[in-house]
């Protein structure tokens, strides 16, 4: 290797670490917002608490099929300023965020209405199903802001900027548990509120992380002279262009669904408590290897738009690297916790014995699951949708049946870890050795 080659790869190296690094930070902090209204109305009740579990539910799964308005906005906006094209980029992005608005507020409207009718679907009754459907349609009111952060968001990691939504994350959540404190337990003239407090604080804290991240874009939109009105063809393409990400999205939780239905079979109450925590630490893991995916979303867009095939190829490559580098990170840090972090979570000594063979065939896919997920990354970032939605079908019809054959969890997760992400990796790097994904320019 030259020195030449040897200063770029540092270079590389840099840029990569300067967005994934706040990325993660930001990551991170998103399901502090759910956990400390857990912990804020946990002591109300449990039947509040309940209701805030199936509320939580419901408000994550509408949001969480629009990921699309980060995704998709990120790579278009990168793709343009890649191609030299600041003020199209800025006026994408603005039409990512109005696009954000017309979708938030049909959700708010259908969700209001049909709040009891979901939280029936949970089965709950009684009071259990009043709290969640009190908190719920207060909730419903903070859909927009929250799309809305997730475009702008989007916006920003497609101008290589990682830190604005870290820290209106950090700021945002902050403000969350001071509104939940006072509006839960009342203050001074604040009367308590309770469960609905909490709604009421976490919409409050959603319009204002929405408000900090929108005016950073719209201050940029004013330097550049993009137009803040809503473009109708801009808004279309923008919503087109979202269509095999949602299904992308969609075969993603089926396939994680099909997982714990296998769960439930194989395991009993102890093996589905044991496959839940199993689940949630390889959901925080998921966050390293995401943040490298967010760079490389970022940075496959720019260089593509500046119609860079050998800098995209290059670039892909050191992705790669650092993407089953930190799996292999996390794994041996798993790999080494697997016998004993279980007693964090539960003083019952059957489920930390079954978690412990869960959590090595999980550490033992880490560095497959960072292969994955970077080449997920830069084939979102090169707009590579239809084939992602395709290949997400591909990848559920194929893993299902592995899962639902498992003898038993450690054979689930096994599946898991080399069915369900080996699959998906081979779908992705078939695709990523060719050239057809590689489409230059703006």
């Amino acid at each position: 290797m030259t020195t030449e080659q040897r200063a770029t790869n540092r270079s590389t190296d840099r840029e990569i670490l300067r967005l994934a690094v706040p990325a993660f930070l930001a990551l991170v902090a998103e399901p502090m917002f759910l956990l400390a209204d857990a912990a804020i109305v946990g002591h109300i009740g449990t039947r509040e608490l309940a209701g805030l579990g199936i509320a939580g539910a419901i408000i994550q799964t509408a949001v969480g099929l629009c990921v699309f308005l980060a995704y998709g906005t990120t790579a278009s906006v990168s793709r343009r300023i890649g191609s030299g094209d600041l003020r199209g980029a800025i006026s994408q992005g603005i039409d990512g965020i109005w696009l954000a608005v017309i979708i938030g507020t049909v959700t708010t409207v259908v969700g209001i209405s049909t709040t009891p009718w979901l939280v029936g679907l949970f089965g709950a009754s009684g009071p259990v199903a009043d709290h969640a459907t009190a908190y719920l349609r207060i909730a419903f009111l903070g859909t927009t802001p929250l799309l809305v952060m997730l475009a702008a968001t989007g916006v920003l990691r497609g101008m290589l900027d990682t830190r604005t939504p870290l820290v209106a994350a950090v700021v945002g959540n902050l403000i969350n548990i001071v509104f939940n404190l006072v509006l839960v337990y009342g203050l001074g003239p604040v009367p308590a509120l309770g469960l609905e407090g909490s709604a009421i604080g976490s919409v409050l804290a959603q319009v204002l992380m929405a408000a900090m991240l929108v005016y950073v874009v719209v201050r940029g939109a004013r330097a550049h002279e993009a137009s803040l009105r809503p473009d109708v063809p801009g808004i279309l393409a923008a919503a087109h262009s979202g269509v095999a990400l949602v299904v992308r999205t969609l075969t993603l939780r089926a396939a994680l669904l099909v997982t714990t239905y296998a769960a439930v079979r194989a395991g009993g109450d102890v093996g589905m408590a044991a496959h839940q925590l199993a689940m949630t630490l390889w959901g925080f893991l998921a966050f390293v290897l995401d943040a490298i995916a967010i760079a490389a979303q970022a940075l496959t867009g720019r260089r593509l738009g500046a119609s860079d095939r050998d800098g995209t190829r290059a670039i892909t490559g050191r992705m790669i690297r650092w993407g089953i580098m930190s799996g292999v990170v996390t794994g041996l840090a798993l790999a080494a916790s697997s016998q004993v972090i279980g007693h964090l979570f539960t003083d019952d000594p059957h489920v930390v014995d079954a978690l412990a063979p869960l959590l090595l065939a999980a550490a033992v896919a880490q560095p497959v699951a960072g292969y994955v997920f970077v080449l997920d990354g830069v084939l979102i970032g090169a707009g590579d949708g239809a084939y992602l939605a395709w290949g997400g079908l591909v990848v559920l019809v194929a893993y299902a049946p592995l899962a639902l054959m498992a003898p038993d969890l450690t054979w689930l997760w096994i599946s898991f870890g080399f069915g369900f992400m080996g699959v998906r990796a081979v779908v992705l790097g078939l695709r990523a050795r060719g050239e057809k994904w590689m489409v230059l320019g703006r």
